[in-house]
């Protein structure tokens, strides 16, 4: 789930006029208003969302986009309650309302992230992997400062078994930010599941002297540093090795 962003797109009108002034002002409070209802249905949804309760989830997002048509974030997370209940109980009315709204999110903010990767797991999930590709290659050439799309790229190259052009995505999107933490977290994940542990071990402590939020990937840290350095020069040691390689990774990219 995405996090709650508040925008506003509204700047001083100037005006000689008191009349205009004060409708001015009212229009801001009213503005205001509904942003504020509108974070906290989303918030709500949220907290539901997260205990299993999708139909009352998305009702707290439908009122939050009637408070505030223009907040991507609504359209998104109702996209994903639907999404949700469409793939949980074979509902497939749910799932082509999720990609309406998906692409509601999207017009109101082209580099939503999340959005992103929730359109394309559905398109995939739904048989149209080639649109899925489409989807990311086009945010990909439509943005190619940002490091985000390269890595939501690379995400879904290694979920379909293309593990060296996912890579390939990993090294542009540090190319364009060198400072990416969820870019060596997820290049490190890739090396140790390739059995380049040192390399992965090196991307992982980039990553997190950039984030040290992320426990799963300290934790890996101190396993991986504790497994190399029981390997010294010499025959193989073995026991670490296997424990090496039965890690698979769940944090997010």
């Amino acid at each position: 789930m995405s996090d709650l962003v508040q925008r506003s797109n509204h700047s001083p009108v100037p005006t000689r006029a008191p009349w205009a002034a004060l409708a001015v002002a009212a229009l801001a409070a009213a503005t205001g208003c509904n942003t504020v209802t509108s974070q906290a249905k989303n918030s709500e949804g949220v907290r539901l969302y997260q205990q299993g309760a999708f139909p009352q989830a998305a009702t707290q997002f439908q009122e939050a986009i009637a408070a505030n048509p223009e907040s991507p974030d609504g359209y998104y997370n109702l996209a994903a309650s639907l999404h949700k209940t469409g793939t949980l109980y074979s509902r497939p009315d749910d799932l082509r309302q999720a990609e309406v709204l998906y692409n509601q999110c999207l017009e109101r903010d082209p580099n939503h992230v999340e959005c992103y990767r929730g359109l394309a797991v559905l398109l995939a999930e739904t048989d149209r992997r080639d649109a899925s590709f489409r989807l990311m290659n086009h945010w990909n050439m439509s943005s190619p400062d940002n490091p985000d799309p390269k890595i939501e790229l690379a995400r879904l190259l290694e979920e379909t078994g293309q593990p060296d052009q996912a890579t390939a995505q990993l090294v542009a999107a540090l190319t364009v930010d060198p400072d990416n933490a969820r870019a060596f977290t997820a290049l490190g994940r890739l090396r140790d599941q390739a059995g380049d542990h040192r390399q992965a071990l090196a991307d992982y402590q980039r990553s997190l002297q950039l984030n040290r939020f992320q426990p799963e990937v300290a934790s890996r840290v101190a396993a991986l540093t504790a497994a190399l350095g029981a390997a010294t020069p010499g025959p193989a040691v073995q026991a670490p090795t296997r424990m090496v390689d039965q890690w698979r990774a769940s944090a997010r990219y």
